[in-house]
């Protein structure tokens, strides 16, 4: 494929993604992904098995570790914007997904069967969770010039802060990565993300770039504790209530994951979104 027809069919599918409901898209080429901090540091770390991670690994995987799928070469990421009046799209509705999720989900089926049957493009549908065999997604995004790697350890877009659900799958032609982004809001922010943590989980450095060996590090500067978030968040399923929501006949557990540090950021607060 040349040069011009890549631009053209990485601007088709960021289209054909937008029409499907996904607030943002991107590619990220997989050779530029597999240097990403991420895919470096993470396999260096100490074994997490936090809430969300499946602690029996799918495979003889090491921990951290990214196994591509056959015949993969590109990434491309969708976003779904979760603004601080929408709380509901992250909220567990006993063991049913996020509605958020589900968007994405559908989504990304969507721009599935599309590249199969409309380009004859090979797909695979990453799940979430790298434990269960997907990829670094904030990492994807950024590569795929979505935002970048804010203090908080999220994704931070110009337009929507660190508001946005990611998922993503891989497809087996060989695109150009359609970011980085140069762009940095934190650089010179007052961190009130950080500040806002009740678990202080910003507060100590827990990773140096002498033992990692390089200077992009979780937190941006090696201080973002995930065990201590990891805290958080089993206080939030263990303090969920059962409510009576519209969407079940017979009430259910709603946990509510904290959002503190996301919703303390300033970028791309007053966004309006539909």
């Amino acid at each position: 494929m040349k040069k011009i027809e890549e631009l053209k069919f990485s601007s088709e599918i960021i289209t054909k993604a937008k029409e499907l409901g996904a607030t943002l898209a991107g590619i990220a080429n997989i050779e530029d992904l597999k240097s990403a901090p991420s895919y470096v540091v993470a396999p260096l770390m100490p074994p997490y098995s936090g809430v969300g991670a499946n602690k029996e690994r799918i495979d003889d995987r090491k921990p951290g570790e990214v196994i591509w799928p056959e015949g993969a070469k590109s990434v491309i990421v969708v976003a779904y914007a979760h603004p601080e009046e929408k709380p509901e799209l992250d909220y567990w509705y006993g063991s049913n997904d996020p509605i958020g999720n589900r968007q994405l989900i559908r989504i990304i089926k969507g721009l599935c069967e599309w590249l199969m049957n409309s380009h004859n493009v090979g797909v695979f549908h990453l799940p979430y969770h790298v434990e269960r065999g997907g990829i670094y997604l904030k990492d994807a995004a950024v590569i795929a010039g979505l935002g970048c790697i804010g203090k908080c350890n999220l994704l931070v877009n110009p337009e929507y802060g660190p508001r946005l659900r990611l998922r993503g799958m891989t497809i087996d032609i060989e695109l150009p990565s359609t970011g980085p982004l140069m762009y940095d809001p934190c650089r010179f922010c007052d961190e009130r993300c950080n500040k806002v943590c009740p678990q202080k989980a910003f507060d100590k450095k827990v990773y140096s770039a002498t033992e990692y060996g390089r200077n992009e590090l979780p937190g941006r500067d090696g201080n973002y504790n995930r065990n201590l978030c990891n805290v958080q968040m089993k206080i939030d399923e263990e303090t969920a209530e059962v409510q009576k929501i519209e969407l079940f006949d017979e009430p259910v557990r709603v946990v509510k994951y904290c959002r503190r540090c996301e919703l303390a950021c300033p970028v791309g607060k007053g966004k309006v979104i539909d």
